[in-house]
């Protein structure tokens, strides 16, 4: 059985995105995308909402062979692209997943809970989850979140999308908390307890 790992960021007011819906409100920093390329070298899947894939897909395939780029965004890219992905959406369509339409698989909402269910029993390495707060909310709630390892950043945003609103609450236990080196962020790693 593979894990699904749910890796997202956070403000310290317990926001997933600013007002406005701009996640660019959130203290990214180095460490960010130093701890999420390391959970990209343990998937073999990205599991998305459509909202998340068709920001990836605009902005993660140049960034590989952009020299101005730093060597860790540009891993980031590389792995973007060549891993599998699985897309819960109603309205994407296949001809709008390009460049990754070779390696991008699209479910309904209706079919998340199964495809999600499908993946986990299944062989391989972790099933992540980035951005997507929606979908991975929701999967949550169902019991289909092995871990949940978000990354707290020093910012106060005030207004926004709260990170959790599911229908019902969960439990979770503490599996490690530590600041990420060369970082202000503060990741904290939860199993989901059931």
């Amino acid at each position: 059985m593979r894990k699904v790992i749910v890796s997202t960021l956070i403000s310290l007011d317990g926001y997933h995105e600013g007002p406005g819906k701009n996640v660019m409100a959130l203290p990214f920093d180095a460490g960010f995308s130093a701890y999420n390329v390391e959970r990209l070298r343990t998937a073999d899947t990205l599991q998305l909402g459509r909202r998340s894939f068709e920001e990836f897909r605009n902005y993660w395939p140049g960034v590989a062979d952009d020299a101005s780029q730093d060597a860790v965004e540009r891993e980031i890219s590389r792995h973007n692209t060549a891993i599998e992905k699985l897309v819960v959406s109603d309205t994407l369509t296949a001809e709008r997943t390009r460049p990754w339409h070779d390696t991008t698989r699209i479910v309904s909402r209706a079919e998340a809970r199964a495809a999600a269910a499908e993946l986990r029993d299944g062989d391989g390495g972790d099933i992540l989850v980035f951005g997507s707060r929606t979908m991975w909310n929701a999967l949550l709630v169902a019991g289909l979140v092995d871990e949940l390892h978000v990354m707290v950043g020093p910012a106060l945003l005030g207004a926004g999308t709260p990170v959790f609103d599911g229908p019902s609450p969960v439990a979770l236990r503490l599996l490690e908390s530590r600041v990420l080196d060369g970082s202000q962020l503060v990741l904290t790693r939860y199993a989901a307890a059931g």
